[in-house]
């Protein structure tokens, strides 16, 4: 039976790609509680960070049983397939794939056999060193490798297989918690990793902290996740924040924690603006409120003479709160999503596309007719979704439709997690501001400034990773050719250190 892949994104247009969010991970460490059901809601509150694959890998103190499956979390497990996870430990991970193809085999937790038992990993973020951690695992005394053969083409499975394959200056194999701390400095890009074996459940997140993690108690164990919001729905309490470049370890004596690298936070920025949910708190501030101080300040940079402000749903909404708020124009629901609508397996064709099929968005005609509009969204990527709205909007008979931005004109791309266009896609890398409203067809089109959006969140600006917005990233990157989501696929069709890496046992 096919599944879909179940990809959700704010788009007007359908198969049209907007800024796709990054992975959710969750873990648990709690005896005598039903840990796999927990995780599965853990994950069905992150389903906004990937709908690809989902996966739930559970211990029983002896083994760990891992389920994963293509498609939404709600889509790849039942009543079953939970009840058959019995244990105390569980990770999860629901997927958007930025390195490696969206197939089974990627899907994640990944597995591997060790010395001592075995691992399952998840991963939020994405490696800038992949080819050299290929390089790593290739090089790997070959006794040590004990898991089947696999056909992962991630950065997620090379440090599985580094944490599974680590030893001693003497051979002896080390136990994951000290090849965690050999390994995970060589590690480098955005990772929050949630992993364990048939005793620990262990948490890590990247020197930078780009990606969320977040630490909860139970009142039996601990859990953690990537929001916050996924500790609201399981009941946990959140404690903090796992540092940046911090190593946590649950077990039955509790939780412990070591530093493998030294902090230098560079938080993503657009976390804030459009991938975390509302109703998560990140570093300390609330998701929900950045978005409406966004919109505030929005309006006080580019005010406009209007009737209505309205947000194109869901992603616009907060900001055209704060934009109401400031500006004093009456805020309004002038296009009605269909939430139910992810990709669907019917396509339509051309002839229904220049019919104008409304998949997502319909518009309020009574409110728009003869109303001087401010539409107000998160993000431009290419444009096309929002040259399809104005178009909408003036068929239902807008006066004037003035578009505003709540984040700058995106113009480089992301190597830590967010798979936006390639930069010759992206319709702010040489045009104008002005450019880009005609080519929308708005009557005036403004941006957020840089530090507009930077002040709302209240994070001190070099506490930040803002390298789409202004091309300053937080590490160095390798040469091009070692970048890419395909990277592994070319290695592995081109015979190289990398591909033996892959294809060995």
């Amino acid at each position: 039976m096919p599944r879909g892949d179940g990809r959700l994104n704010h788009d007007l247009l359908p198969g049209e790609k907007g800024p796709q969010d990054a992975c959710g991970v969750f873990g648990v460490w709690a005896p005598g509680e039903e840990v796999a059901k927990l995780t599965y809601f853990g994950l069905y509150a992150l389903q906004h960070r990937g709908q690809e694959s989902a996966g739930i890998a559970v211990s029983n103190g002896s083994q760990i049983l891992v389920f994963k499956d293509m498609g939404l979390v709600s889509q790849v497990f039942d009543e079953t397939s939970l009840g058959s996870l019995q244990g105390h430990i569980a990770v999860g991970h629901a997927r958007y794939s930025t390195t490696g193809a969206s197939v089974w085999e990627n899907a994640q937790p990944t597995f591997r056999a060790t010395a001592n038992g075995s691992i399952a990993l998840g991963h939020n973020g994405n490696l800038v060193n992949t080819a050299q951690l290929a390089e790593m695992v290739a090089a790997l005394p070959r006794e040590n490798g004990r898991a089947t053969q696999v056909a992962a083409t991630n950065d997620t499975d090379l440090v599985t297989a580094l944490l599974a394959g680590q030893t001693d200056d003497d051979g002896k194999p080390l136990t994951i918690e000290e090849a965690a701390t050999k390994v995970l400095p060589d590690v480098q890009g955005a990772f929050s990793l949630v992993f364990m074996d048939e005793h620990t459940l262990y948490a890590a997140r990247d020197p930078q902290g780009i990606r969320p993690l977040v630490l909860g108690r139970l009142e039996r164990g601990w859990v953690v996740a990537s929001e916050t919001a996924a500790l609201d729905i399981c009941g946990a309490s959140f404690v903090r924040e796992v540092e940046p470049g911090e190593l946590v370890a649950i077990d039955e004596n509790g939780l412990r924690t070591s530093r493998f690298a030294e902090a230098r936070p560079k938080g993503c920025v657009f976390e804030y603006v459009y991938l975390a949910r509302p109703d998560t708190d990140i570093a300390g501030r609330n998701v929900y409120l950045s978005r409406v101080e966004m919109g505030r300040r929005l309006a006080a940079e580019a005010p406009v003479d209007a009737d209505l402000v309205i947000p194109t749903p869901e992603s616009g909404t907060p900001a055209a709160v704060g934009y109401a708020e400031a500006s004093g124009i009456p805020y309004g629901t002038g296009l009605v999503k269909n939430s139910y609508v992810g990709r669907t397996f019917i396509q339509p064709s051309q002839t229904i596309r220049q019919l104008g099929i409304r998949l997502k968005l319909n518009p309020l005609r009574d409110v728009i007719q003869g109303k001087r509009l401010v539409v107000v969204d998160d993000s431009i990527v290419r444009g096309n979704t929002q040259r399809a709205l104005v178009r909408m909007l003036r068929e239902a008979g807008a006066a004037e439709v003035h578009v505003r931005i709540s984040s700058p004109p995106v113009k480089w791309p992301c190597f830590f997690g967010i798979d936006f266009a390639t930069r010759a896609e992206l319709i702010a890398n040489g045009m104008t501001v002005d450019e880009i409203g005609k080519s929308l067809g708005a009557d005036s089109l403004a941006y957020i400034s840089l530090d507009g959006m930077i002040e709302a969140t209240t994070i001190a600006k070099p506490d930040l990773c803002r390298a789409c917005f202004d091309g300053e990233y937080p590490m160095p990157l390798p040469d091009p050719e070692l970048l890419g989501k395909q990277l592994l696929e070319t290695e592995l069709a081109g015979g190289t250190d990398a591909a033996d890496a892959l294809r060995r046992p």
